[in-house]
C-alpha cells in the first residue's frame, strides 16, 4: 500500500492554496443638499484598492522558506460621517494630533454666507501650488443663495453647513466643523488657516506655505485686559461664565487665526469652555462670542503653544457697527497691498506672549488681508502677479 511522504502532502496542500484574491468594492460618495444655487456635497475621499503582501514562512530546524502571497485586499470604505455636530466632533477628536503623512498641507477654511467674490485671485493663488500641499473647505450658510456657485478649486468643497448668524455662538460652532471636517479628511492637513469672503492673499503660495508650515506653533491674536473685556464676559449674566471662565482668565482677539493640528484637534475635543460660550448673550452689544472663545480656550490650555497674532490684516480705523474698515474700488493699488505687507502684527502682552522671542523682536508677515468690498475684485486682478502674487 502507498504511503503518502510528508513532502508529497505538503505539495497536495500548496497546489490547493489560492494565490490571488481580487476582491472589488465600490465605495459611493454621499451627497447633502441644501437650499442654494451652490452644489453641497459631504467631502470623500475615493480609496482605491490597496495591493498588500503576506509574507508566510515555514520554518523547519535549518532552513526558512519564504512563501510571498499577493493579494489585493480593498481598503474598508470610510462610515458617513455623522451629521450632528456633538458625534461629529467626537469622531475628530480621536485623530492623531501630528500629521500623519507628508508632504504636510495647508486647510483653507473659508466661513461665508455669501459668494466667493475673490474666487479669481484665489484661482490664481491656488494654481501656483501642487494639489498635494493644501486642502481647501467651505462652510456656507445654507439658508442663502450663492451666485455665481462655487466652480474650479471650490467645486464640490462644501461642507455640511448650518446656518450661522452674528451675536451668537453659530460662527464658533461653524469654525469648529470646518476643523472637524478638514481633521477627518486628510490626515496630512498640519496647519488651518480660517478666512472670510472678504479675505485675500498678500503673497504668493510659496511664501505663504513656507511661512506657516515651517512654524511649530499657531498664529492666534490672544489679547488680556483690553476695554469692555467685562462687557463681554458679562454679557451672558453676571455668572454666567463661573466656575469654569474666570474674569482674569478670559481673553479677546481677531476671530481670523492659524491653528496648528494640534490646537485643531484642542477645539474640536473641548466641551466643558465651549458650554459656557455656548449660551444666549443678555447683552447683545457686547456678544462678539467668535472673538472670545478661540482666544481663551488657547491661552487655558496651551499659551505656549502660540504666537499670539493674527496673520490676517485688518485697519480698525473708520470701523462701523463692529465690521472693520472695507477698502473700496478706487483705493486699490501697489502702494496699498505693499503698505499691508509691511506692517507688523499687533502681539498679546501676557508676559510670555506665547513665543520664545521677546514681542519687540517679533517680526511676522501678514499673509491675508480684509475686508474689501465685492468691486475692488478688478483692482486687485490688476495687480495680481506684478504685486500680490509675487515675492
Amino acid at each position: 500500500m502507498f504511503s503518502p511522504t510528508p513532502l508529497s502532502l505538503f505539495c497536495a496542500l500548496f497546489l490547493f492554496l489560492p494565490l490571488t484574491f481580487v476582491v472589488t468594492n465600490n465605495i459611493t460618495t454621499t451627497t447633502t443638499t441644501a437650499k442654494t444655487t451652490a452644489p453641497i456635497s459631504t467631502i470623500t475621499s475615493r480609496r482605491s484598492l490597496e495591493t498588500i503582501s503576506l509574507k508566510k514562512y515555514h520554518s523547519t530546524q535549518n532552513h526558512h522558506q519564504k512563501l510571498l502571497i499577493k493579494t489585493v485586499i480593498p481598503l474598508t470604505p470610510p462610515p458617513p460621517l455623522p451629521e450632528d455636530d456633538r458625534s461629529l466632533l467626537k469622531l475628530a477628536a480621536r485623530v492623531n494630533p501630528r500629521p500623519l503623512l507628508h508632504p504636510k498641507k495647508v486647510a483653507f477654511l473659508f466661513l461665508t454666507t455669501t459668494p466667493l467674490q475673490f474666487a479669481p485671485l484665489w484661482e490664481l493663488f491656488f494654481s501656483q501650488a501642487s494639489k498635494n500641499l493644501f486642502n481647501i473647505y467651505i462652510h456656507a450658510d445654507p439658508t442663502r443663495t450663492y451666485d455665481p456657485p462655487f466652480s474650479g478649486v471650490f467645486f464640490n468643497r462644501v461642507i455640511p453647513s448650518k446656518p450661522t448668524q452674528r451675536y451668537s455662538p453659530t460662527l464658533i460652532s461653524a469654525a469648529r466643523r470646518l476643523l472637524a471636517h478638514a481633521l477627518l479628511h486628510d490626515p496630512s492637513n498640519a496647519m488651518f488657516a480660517i478666512l472670510s469672503p472678504s479675505c485675500i492673499p498678500l503673497h504668493s503660495f510659496k511664501f505663504t506655505y513656507e511661512t506657516l508650515i515651517r512654524s511649530r506653533k499657531s498664529f492666534i491674536e490672544i489679547l488680556k485686559n483690553e476695554e469692555r473685556t467685562f462687557e463681554r464676559w458679562a454679557a451672558r449674566g453676571m455668572d454666567a461664565m463661573l466656575p469654569e471662565v474666570k474674569l482674569e482668565d478670559f481673553r479677546m482677539g481677531s476671530q481670523f487665526w492659524v491653528l496648528t493640528r494640534k490646537h485643531a484637534r484642542i477645539v474640536v475635543d473641548e466641551e466643558r469652555i465651549w458650554l459656557k460660550f455656548n449660551q444666549t448673550c443678555v447683552e447683545r452689544h457686547a456678544c462678539y462670542p467668535e472673538e472670545n472663545y478661540f482666544p481663551t480656550l488657547i491661552h487655558m490650555r496651551d499659551p505656549r503653544g502660540t504666537v499670539s497674532a493674527s496673520l490676517t490684516h485688518v485697519d480698525w480705523e473708520g470701523s462701523f457697527d463692529g465690521h472693520p474698515r472695507m477698502y473700496e474700488a478706487d483705493e486699490v493699488e501697489l502702494e496699498l497691498i505693499m503698505a499691508m505687507r509691511n506692517s507688523r502684527p499687533r502681539y498679546g502682552y501676557d508676559g510670555i506672549n506665547g513665543s520664545d522671542l521677546p514681542v519687540t523682536k517679533q517680526n511676522d508677515p501678514f499673509l491675508f488681508a480684509r475686508k474689501f468690498s465685492p468691486e475692488s475684485i478688478e483692482g486687485l486682478m490688476s495687480i495680481a502677479k506684478e504685486a500680490i502674487l509675487k515675492d
